[in-house]
């Protein structure tokens, strides 16, 4: 069986709809915690996926998150062996940082459900499942980062000029949440409570409707998206 690692940064956010797509492709999920469980022992390439999730801390704040470190490490040598690795929102950040390209905070926060507006490559790639005409996407994010030199960019919104990128076809990153779910975005409302409370236009009753209307085709749209990548990626 395949062996498929994440790293966690808060434990509300997981691979969601990702998960039935690993189960179904054979790959056995082991969450490591950042912060908690030693990242520094971690053989980079050794798992057959990497999948690097998101949190509420910046990429760029490895002095106050000295495991950030680790990750950067891990990070730089799974790529330097183009081994499969997919990241979501801090995920993609620290894979962009990884790459040599600058993370810093966007033009303002985009918390909320907003289409992908697709390149012409996001067309011709598995990010065809998440045209805006077959799904909204969820976005939960501060920060942005610069296309890293070589990648490919898929997909923007008009908030945030990079928000998904592929290098070879190999490592795959989002800095949206196509992984998220209906039942676990209950989760997040509560663990991104105060955050919600301080961003001006954002409240749990319209993100709960929403999620409602948006979320179960996302469910399904994200799972073929990430489906057929990890089936490229073999």
């Amino acid at each position: 069986m395949q062996q498929a690692l994440a790293i966690r940064h808060v434990a509300f956010e997981d691979v969601g709809s990702l998960g039935p797509v690993l189960d179904s492709a054979g790959f056995s999920l082991r969450y490591l915690e950042a912060g908690y469980d030693d990242l520094a022992t971690v053989d980079a390439v050794a798992p057959d996926l990497l999948i690097v999730l998101g949190g509420p801390i910046g990429a760029y704040e490895a002095h106050l998150y000295p495991f950030l470190t680790d990750e950067f490490r891990i990070l730089e040598q799974r790529l330097k062996a183009d081994r499969p690795t997919l990241g979501f929102c801090l995920g993609a950040q620290l894979i962009a940082k990884a790459l040599g390209s600058r993370v810093y905070p966007g033009r303002r926060k985009e918390i909320g459900w907003i289409p992908l507006n697709l390149t012409a490559a996001g067309r011709s790639s598995p990010l065809a499942h998440l045209a805006p005409d077959r799904t909204s996407m969820l976005h939960w994010h501060g920060d942005t980062f610069d296309l890293p030199a070589g990648s490919t960019l898929l997909a923007s919104t008009p908030d945030c000029d990079n928000q998904a990128f592929l290098l070879g076809s190999r490592v795959l990153a989002f800095q949206c949440h196509p992984e998220a779910t209906v039942r676990g975005l209950e989760r997040w409302f509560i663990g991104h409570a105060c955050e919600i409370a301080n961003t001006p236009g954002v409240d749990v009753p319209q993100l709960r409707a929403d999620t409602a209307l948006h979320g179960p085709r996302l469910e399904r749209q994200g799972g073929l998206c990430l489906s057929e990548w990890l089936a490229q990626t073999r």
